[in-house]
């Protein structure tokens, strides 16, 4: 059946806008003008993109399935204590899917691209987040819970949501407004500087997993003693841990690509293995955050404070929105009417001011 279709043309890396380039990527690149039926039928053949669409897309599905079990056969509705784990598969649901869908499209238009990664970014924002309401609720060593800390916990994560979302997208483009607008679509930071726009998107990512994060580290690198929350969790937690490294160290280093520019354009480049990783470790975090949830249930709800929807179902709610907004201010300079093709009421705000001037 396929033989029958006409696969869209791949081009190299000079066929292409500088804004479509992958560090060490020379070929397999679709075209920078794709229709959304050739990136769909992109899936279908070999791309510099193919596996990083299908390492996310599969995976997808295998969330959404976890997540339907837990819904409908663990009954947790009616258990507000599994609430944060609903929301964590949410969140691991939404970021492979997010991804696969902005490597799938982003070649539409140089606009595309730039939104369809806020979007990927939204979404990691809110896995973050995922991941904070979850430690909260199940993770957090006991001799912290009702801590300071445990009760400003989720609504920093909150923030963190926001601001990751808010420093991944400028890292592509700068200021809306101020240093971009539908005239100028190219990546501001990473064209006048590409180590600080790297550098910034990296920090967006690392710095809310860090933060939510400190529970975890604390209670498996540094307690000692009583109140600590030794368990047989603590494995699971190493392995997420030391994977959640590596993966960062391939989003950073560009191996094994860099060292072979061209070798690895389809199969075996490091943001196919950044995306490997990725849903291996989140595939862990998983079990481990299960099991915490199950092995400490009985001492969680007889200690820590009670599930709310407001922290929890509340919370991602929230972040969600806030998250959207950002997108929105960041997408709506790319897509708004150029002076070239004024829109009515800037035609009439011209006109306005035009016989104004004269007054002045």
């Amino acid at each position: 059946m396929l033989s029958l279709i006409k696969l869209p043309r791949v081009f190299t890396i000079n066929q292409v806008p500088k804004v479509f380039h992958e560090d060490s990527i020379i070929s397999g690149y679709r075209h920078p003008c794709s229709s959304a039926t050739d990136c769909l039928l992109s899936l279908f053949q070999l791309t510099n993109e193919t596996l990083n669409i299908w390492t996310h897309f599969l995976p997808t599905w295998y969330f959404l399935w976890k997540l339907l079990v837990v819904l409908l056969m663990q009954d947790a509705w009616c258990d507000a204590f599994r609430w944060p784990l609903l929301v964590f598969l949410v969140s691991a649901c939404l970021y492979p899917l997010a991804s696969s869908c902005a490597h799938t499209f982003s070649t539409m238009s140089a606009r595309a691209r730039h939104v369809c990664f806020f979007f990927d970014y939204g979404a990691l924002s809110f896995y973050s987040l995922g991941s904070a309401i979850t430690y909260s609720a199940y993770v957090i060593p006991d001799r912290w819970v009702n801590s300071t800390f445990h009760r400003c916990y989720i609504p920093i994560a909150v923030l963190n949501t926001v601001i990751c979302t808010g420093l991944a997208c400028y890292s592509r483009l700068g200021l809306p407004f101020l240093q971009y607008n539908p005239n100028v679509v190219k990546r501001a930071p990473e064209c006048h500087s590409p180590k600080l726009g790297k550098a910034l998107r990296v920090l967006a990512f690392a710095y809310p997993y860090l933060f939510d994060n400190i529970p975890l580290f604390y209670r498996v690198f540094v307690c000692t003693g009583e109140g600590c929350t030794d368990n047989e969790t603590n494995t699971l937690h190493y392995r997420h841990t030391a994977l959640a490294f590596f993966t960062a160290f391939l989003f950073i280093t560009h191996l094994p690509e860099r060292l072979a520019p061209g070798c690895f354009d389809y199969i075996g480049h490091s943001h196919q293995l950044f995306h490997v990783c990725g849903i291996i470790g989140t595939q862990f975090q998983m079990e481990a955050i299960e099991q915490d949830m199950v092995v400490r249930r009985a001492w969680l709800l007889a200690h820590a404070p009670s599930v709310t929807l407001a922290s929890t179902l509340g919370a991602g709610l929230l972040a969600v929105i806030l998250s959207l907004c950002v997108i929105y201010i960041f997408s709506l300079p790319l897509f708004w009417t150029s002076p070239k093709k004024k829109g009515p009421l800037q035609a009439l705000a011209s006109k306005i001011l035009a016989k104004l001037q004269p007054l002045s």
